[in-house]
């Protein structure tokens, strides 16, 4: 008596194959249709990087370190990005800035040293949430291809937005910033008091 575990058997076919079945030449000739078909159909391929699809306006790719309207370094390494990162991602060094640095680097800690691993990086968000200086942005832009794993640690050279070519993020921004930088007389990323703002004072 044989012992069934399951139901779902199948009975297999020994059926044979008829003379044009072992031909194999309308299978051939269906499978040419199909492909000849796609000829005029439009093609879905995108050449990028001439070609690029349009993404949205909040797309989560490469970090950029920003820099104020004077062309100074925002970040002061405070390490609040890092402490935020679930994959652990970033790490960085701070440093004292010198005199005659001020052009530099806006406050008076920065970053010597700021390196995102991008593959361990999950491109969250959550650096960009938790930077108190407005620092830290992601981008639309795509991490490009590399052969070595080395090359995917990214360090200021990468980061830091040129002078000469600005990075809008101003999508990225939240409401309650926005909404504070509106306000006559104040310097942005200073602490004030949130009941303030309606009143234009800080």
């Amino acid at each position: 008596m044989a012992l069934q575990l399951t139901n779902r058997r199948k009975v297999v076919s020994n059926k044979e194959q008829s003379f044009s079945e072992r031909l194999y030449l309308p299978g051939i000739l269906k499978g040419m249709l199909i492909t000849g078909s796609h000829i005029f159909k439009k093609s879905v391929t995108i050449r990028y990087p001439e070609q690029t699809r349009p993404v949205a306006p909040v797309y989560r790719g490469q970090h950029v370190l920003k820099r104020d309207e004077n062309g100074a370094e925002r970040c002061t390494a405070c390490g609040m990005c890092a402490v935020a990162c679930p994959a652990e991602a970033i790490t960085m060094e701070n440093a004292e800035r010198k005199k005659g640095e001020e052009h530099l680097y806006r406050e008076e800690k920065y970053a010597s040293k700021y390196e995102i691993n991008m593959l361990r990086c999950i491109f969250c968000g959550l650096c960009e949430e938790a930077c108190p200086k407005e620092a830290i942005f992601l981008t639309d832009r795509i991490v490009d291809a590399e052969y070595e794993r080395d090359d995917f640690v990214y360090g200021k050279d990468k980061l830091v937005e040129k002078i000469e070519k600005r990075i809008d993020v101003s999508k990225r921004q939240t409401i309650e910033v926005s909404e504070f930088k509106k306000v006559p007389g104040t310097k942005h990323n200073t602490l004030y008091d949130g009941k303030a703002i309606g009143k234009g004072k800080h």
